[in-house]
């Protein structure tokens, strides 16, 4: 199997490069990232919680999906192929915005990512893939908030970044578009 490379990007998002996916997390390298937050129309968030067998962040539970642009692929292209492949289903998606964060992981490694944030709806269960998922929940956006401030230790870096930095703006973009 070929390892994936990921999008070297400077602070302005224009690509510069291309690098493995696992050297740019060894050598905590900017580069393009997308995160997918599907909701229903109770507003609920859809979650996963990662798999076991992740090389970071196992059994963590995270936004609906998250994942690398390949080269040549935009945003809504990537995040709709990686809610296919994760979660078994696709839905029209929307960009919100974007930021830079970085990441230590206790494994060595760091993500440092420009993170292209978008919404979508859907309204059924999904059809997890095992190797990358190992459960899924709808959860009110505020009972995540909640549950993020007592058990921070269950979720991801970025999902917490993402939420502590976006919470507003998820929420009010969400509700504008239900």
């Amino acid at each position: 199997m070929i390892e994936e490379k990921v999008i070297l990007v400077n602070e302005n998002d224009e690509q510069i490069g291309l690098m493995p996916k696992m050297e740019a997390h060894e050598k905590a390298v900017l580069h393009r990232a997308f995160s997918v937050f599907i909701f229903n129309s109770k507003n609920e968030l859809m979650l996963q919680q990662r798999a076991a067998h992740k090389y970071h962040s196992p059994l963590l539970w995270t936004n609906t999906c998250c994942s690398h642009q390949r080269d040549g692929e935009s945003n809504i292209q990537a995040g709709t192929r990686r809610l296919q492949e994760e979660m078994g289903f696709t839905t029209p998606l929307k960009e919100t915005t974007s930021f830079i964060y970085k990441a230590p992981f206790d494994n060595g490694l760091t993500e440092h990512e420009l993170d292209h944030i978008m919404i979508g709806h859907y309204e059924k269960a999904p059809s997890i893939n095992p190797d990358e998922v190992e459960a899924w929940k709808w959860m009110p956006l505020e009972e995540v908030r909640l549950d993020i401030a007592a058990q921070p230790e269950l979720y991801t870096a970025w999902f917490k970044i993402i939420f502590e930095k976006f919470y507003k703006h998820i929420n009010t973009t969400n509700e504008s578009h239900s």
